[in-house]
């Protein structure tokens, strides 16, 4: 196993190799054709040592993958959790398959899978994780150790996290802050994705158009004596041009799978802040029913009530309670003042350890997402200026076949 604080990556190599269709029953007994992928590891040091060792592997579905990050999301809230890459193609312009059994949405799903068990691995904290261990090396028995460990019960309910976002009083500003910025992110980069399917749709058109000049040349050059290589060999260049769209496009989609992960970063980043809410609103709820137990001790001390309650109703109507009823209700507000004010010490130093080990991960996530956002827009100009000068190079080959004609 990983010890705390050491990334996995460091000890062990994790590939997912590939992918494979599969077909059986489901759970309701039904017959389904489902993907399966393959992931492999093996040691770090027999690879340094240059043994090369054949690498353990295991077969895993995308719900498998899916159990998995909902377990981390649960065990380590205050983490910015990896996503995983999208279960069905979005953003998709219309030459893309958006059937999720299409091999090329497969094999680019694949890809981000591998990236998701990277992330994870290299992560300060999940790294070292027992079940995400299990999760890459024990084929059977997996999942029940998952569940064994309780972690459904322990999770949020949407309904609860709604509650807190609206009644929390005293709200983190830095947090806040950053649940909205979470909300812009995801805005622009949905707008930036769906810019680049317009324009991957129309690049696509202008491309396969060049096919026609390819054709016409060719067609005069038949009836032509002098001119009729130069127009055969210009022809052959436009073709070649049409044909290239596909491979550029493709490339393309590897830039653009690398903003989808930010576009589903952006929510981890906000589950971490709703998170945050959920426990400052426990905090204020524990601080909020202690002080109310408190003013009850001080009624029932002084015989005075400072607010209108059933309880004073009930005095005026039926008379007030007997010395020894007064003294067990001490007794009672007593006992639950001590284990109030044991909750609020235990919330406070919960929402305490939360603030500092979330916003350490937070401050990690900025650099990473800086990082990789700034690579990725810089290797997608560096693609389009090599395709312009492509596009320029094919009508410099063509005015050299129309100088020779």
């Amino acid at each position: 196993m990983v010890e705390k604080g050491t990334s996995l990556l460091k000890m062990m190599e994790i590939s997912v190799a590939e992918a494979e269709k599969r077909t059986g029953k489901n759970a309701v007994n039904m017959q389904e054709t489902y993907t399966v992928y393959l992931i492999e590891t093996r040691p770090v040091d027999a690879a340094s040592e240059g043994t090369n060792p054949v690498p353990d592997s295991l077969w895993r579905r995308y719900s498998e993958f899916e159990l998995l990050r909902n377990y981390l999301l649960v065990t380590y809230p205050f983490s910015v959790v990896p996503p995983l890459p999208e279960k069905r193609a979005e953003f998709v312009w219309h030459k893309l398959s958006a059937d999720n059994m299409d091999p090329d949405f497969v094999e680019r799903r694949r890809v981000g899978l591998e990236n998701f068990l990277l992330r994870v691995a290299s992560h300060p904290d999940l790294s070292s994780d027992k079940i995400f261990y299990s999760f890459l090396t024990e084929e059977n028995g997996w999942k029940e150790t998952v569940f064994e460990t309780g972690f459904q019960a322990k999770a949020d309910s949407r309904l609860k996290a709604l509650n807190a976002t609206f009644r929390v009083k005293n709200p983190d500003k830095r947090f806040a802050e950053m649940k909205h910025y979470g909300d812009e992110l995801q805005s622009v980069i949905s707008q930036l994705l769906r810019v680049r399917a317009r324009a991957a749709d129309r690049l696509y058109g202008v491309y396969k158009v060049h096919g026609n000049y390819g054709r016409v040349f060719s067609e005069w050059s038949a009836i032509e004596k002098e001119m009729g290589d130069g127009l055969q060999s210009a022809g052959h260049h436009m073709d070649a041009y049409a044909a290239s769209v596909d491979d550029i496009l493709e490339e393309e989609e590897h830039y653009a799978d690398q903003l989808k992960e930010y576009l589903f970063y952006a929510d981890a980043l906000r589950a971490v802040c709703r998170k945050h809410e959920l426990t400052q609103y426990e905090l204020e709820m524990a601080a909020q029913d202690l002080t109310s137990k408190k003013q009850q001790r001080e009624e029932l001390a002084t015989g005075t009530i400072r607010t209108f309650s059933l309880k004073g109703m009930t005095s005026k109507l039926f008379g007030q309670e007997t010395p020894e009823q007064r003294e067990a209700k001490l007794k009672m507000l007593e006992t639950q003042i001590e284990e109030g004010e044991e909750l609020v010490k235990e919330r406070n130093a919960e929402c305490e350890e939360f603030v500092k080990s979330a916003w350490v991960d937070i401050e990690r996530f900025k650099e990473q997402k800086d990082h990789d956002l700034r690579e990725a827009l810089i290797s997608y100009a560096i693609m389009q200026i090599s395709m312009c000068k492509k596009g320029i190079q094919v009508w410099n080959n063509a005015k050299e076949c129309f100088s020779k004609m």
